[in-house]
């Protein structure tokens, strides 16, 4: 006769006493849920990993450090029984049928009244995956198949366009450094439930191709913008679409923060009355050079990194840069939108101190397909980028980390 499947139910737990028979792998797997669950956790077991032992220490649940004794699940409502010595899981499962308490069992799935599911979270939703029967019970496969699931509800693409939730509002997201696997889960969960989508010319361009057709794109930098300013501009189009009760996301490429004038956005709509989230995104003034092979610090090498904006020059009154200053640093100097700028700048470093022969690595179009690096030094920088027809954007770094990666070349090449 065909074994009956499992019957899939949430338990609230809250405040209700649940015991853990155990305290090595399993209950340590296993606990975090429980105590995020509320439950009020009895922990029996002789001895205990450093991890659940932290728990206990922590207050997060009550560790009694004996053995199971007969009456341990006494006006418990759940029980993991995780212990290595088969006959007292044996006995303990005995008596949480005795008691009538839903017990698991991590050495023989068959003996046991309930089954932990393969389960993850995504925006307030719990998925669990469970098998039929425990005959077929395959651990790899059930999270393989949660692992789908939770990834397609981040990324939006198991949601529905008709059941798809939508937040009125805006989204500050930070895109990245131009790979589109390099965008944040949460980021590419909000484009994915976008109305409206204003993009920035350095933003990850192939994720815009895989929004549905109903999305609005609007590329930020052909916004008319007639007596105002391009940025007035653009927190003007964030509020409008926002107010017709659309949910935009501002895609910005790499951090909203960094560069991306990310909080005059914020300010302006916060004046508007306008809810704003705000999604971090990876900076391109680290992850580019590590694509290309450069660590921005480096044991004995470097112990701090200075990111600058490159878009003033060092003569510019404009410039709230202490050039000076950043010359005497021994660390590494990363640069962004400095490419034109970059001859000047570094005049500039080794009027005040810094070697003409220190290293330089320019990364154009970093982390995508069209990346390339050049290296050079202060002295031939602003040659070689003239040379190598370097263009924008493209990350500097200047500093010795520059030599430290297996694929470094020499000055110059």
């Amino acid at each position: 006769m065909a074994e009956n499947p499992a019957y899939p139910v949430g338990l609230r737990l809250t405040g209700r006493k649940v015991v853990v028979l155990g305290g090595g792998q399993v209950a340590q797997r296993r606990l975090p849920a429980l105590i995020a669950a509320g439950a009020d956790i009895l922990l029996v077991s002789p001895e205990a990993t450093p991890s659940v032992e932290a728990m206990a220490d922590a207050g997060e649940l009550t560790w009694q450090k004996r053995p199971y004794e007969e009456g341990d699940l006494a006006d418990a409502w759940y029980a993991l029984i995780a212990t290595g010595d088969k006959e007292a899981n044996t006995r303990a499962s005995a008596e949480a049928e005795r008691n009538r308490v839903w017990c698991v069992r991590s050495d023989d799935a068959d003996a046991a009244t309930a089954w932990t599911p393969a389960t993850g979270h995504s925006e307030g939703v719990t998925v669990a995956v469970l098998t039929t029967s425990a005959s077929g019970r395959d651990p790899r496969h059930t999270a393989a198949i949660r692992d789908a699931v939770v990834e397609g509800l981040r990324d939006g693409t198991l949601v529905a366009p008709h059941h798809r939730t939508r937040t009125p509002g805006v989204a500050l997201v930070g895109g990245g450094p131009g790979d589109p696997d390099l965008i944040t889960v949460r980021g590419r969960r909000l484009l994915a439930e976008a109305d409206v989508v204003i993009a920035d010319r350095l933003g990850p361009r192939d994720l815009l191709a895989e929004l549905p057709p109903h999305v609005e794109v609007i590329d930020a930098a052909k916004i008319p913008y007639g007596r105002f300013m391009a940025q007035e501009a653009i927190n003007n189009a964030l509020i409008e679409h926002a107010k017709q009760g659309k949910s935009v996301v501002r895609l910005k490429g790499g951090d909203p923060y960094v560069f991306g004038r990310g909080m005059e956005e914020l300010q302006a709509l916060a004046e508007a009355g306008i809810p704003c989230t705000v999604v971090p995104g990876i900076s391109s003034s680290i992850s580019v050079p590590g694509a290309a092979g450069i660590p921005v610090t480096h044991r004995g090498v470097a112990h701090e990194f200075t990111v600058v904006s490159g878009h003033v020059a060092p003569d510019d009154e404009r410039s709230l840069v202490d050039w000076p200053s950043l010359a005497k640093l021994t660390g590494t100097l990363v640069i962004l939108m400095g490419v034109d700028k970059i001859g000047k700048i570094a005049e500039t470093l080794v009027a005040h101190g810094k070697s003409a022969d220190t290293p330089v690595a320019l990364v154009q179009e970093g982390t995508t397909a069209a990346q390339r690096r050049v290296d050079a030094t202060l002295a031939t920088v602003a040659e070689t980028v003239r040379t190598e027809d370097v263009k924008p954007p493209a990350v500097i770094v200047i500093g010795e980390v520059v030599k430290v990666g297996p694929t470094a070349s020499a000055p110059g090449e």
